[in-house]
């Protein structure tokens, strides 16, 4: 099991399980991260925190503590 926090940027990914519970599952949901979509990482801010990724033809930023709940393959 791979997360999105761990992809180096460059990569393109797809999401097998977004995990967590209750309010914070459903806001990484409403913004376009559900199974089987494809993402690819653009880059990550220089501290490391946040991902900026490429997800369904926009651009989204990403803390990594959000990433860390998505699986990918």
């Amino acid at each position: 099991m791979q997360t999105l926090k761990e992809i180096k940027p460059g990569a393109t990914v797809r999401i097998t399980k977004v995990r967590g519970a209750g309010p914070v599952k459903r806001r990484i949901m409403e913004m376009g991260v559900t199974k089987g979509t494809e993402v690819h990482v653009r880059k990550v801010a220089p501290l490391g925190d946040p991902l900026e990724i490429a997800i369904r033809g926009y651009e989204l930023s990403l803390r990594k503590a959000d990433a860390e709940l998505i699986e990918v393959e």
